[in-house]
């Protein structure tokens, strides 16, 4: 029964603000990276940020850096990605990914995806 439940999609004002959660059940989310992707239509799936497990170290892709920052709370099982002065371009669906890299092989699950539409 694991589960990754994504809220706070949603449309939004170039310039505007979303955080989007990531609530985790079935699993134990303290092992696992939780990393955030996202797909516009007609594109790849692009790795948009990374959390370590304790929340030690994060990373973002240079299309996102600066502007939005990723982070957890093991207490909650839940991960966030706050996104600040959305542009058009970050238009896309949003999921959630649990990365257990300790295993091998590694061990991935997957949210549903959540839109995040950046429109006038």
């Amino acid at each position: 029964q694991v589960q990754l439940v994504e809220s706070g999609g949603g449309l939004v004002q170039p310039g505007g603000s979303l955080r989007l959660s990531c609530a985790a059940s079935g699993f134990t989310f303290s092992n696992y990276d939780m990393n955030w992707y996202r797909q516009a239509p007609g594109k790849e799936r692009e790795l948009v940020a990374r959390i370590t497990r304790s929340g030690g170290s994060t990373m973002y892709a240079d299309s996102v850096k600066g502007r939005f920052t990723i982070s957890r709370d093991n207490a909650k099982n839940t991960a966030y990605l706050q996104m600040n002065s959305l542009k058009p371009e970050d238009t896309a669906v949003y999921y959630c990914n649990a990365r257990d890299v300790l295993t091998f092989p590694y061990l991935d699950y997957w949210g549903q995806g959540t839109q995040v539409t950046v429109s006038s």
